[in-house]
């Protein structure tokens, strides 16, 4: 019977870490979807300045 009881506490041990994990990720793609113009924006000009950069570096 003790095998019972530690295989379902298991069992809600591990149940409740995918539920944190799928909470978490609900929560960051909740952010990037709200945020998604700001991060676009932010990105577009890292990129622009990495290339306009470049030539500096092969020069």
């Amino acid at each position: 019977m003790e095998d019972k009881e530690q295989k379902k506490e298991k069992f809600r041990v591990s149940a409740v870490g995918v539920i944190e994990i799928v909470l978490i990720l609900v929560v960051l793609i909740a952010l990037i979807l709200i945020f998604k113009d700001n991060i676009t924006e932010l990105v577009e000009k890292s990129f622009a300045k990495i290339n306009s950069n470049a030539g500096k570096i092969i020069k």
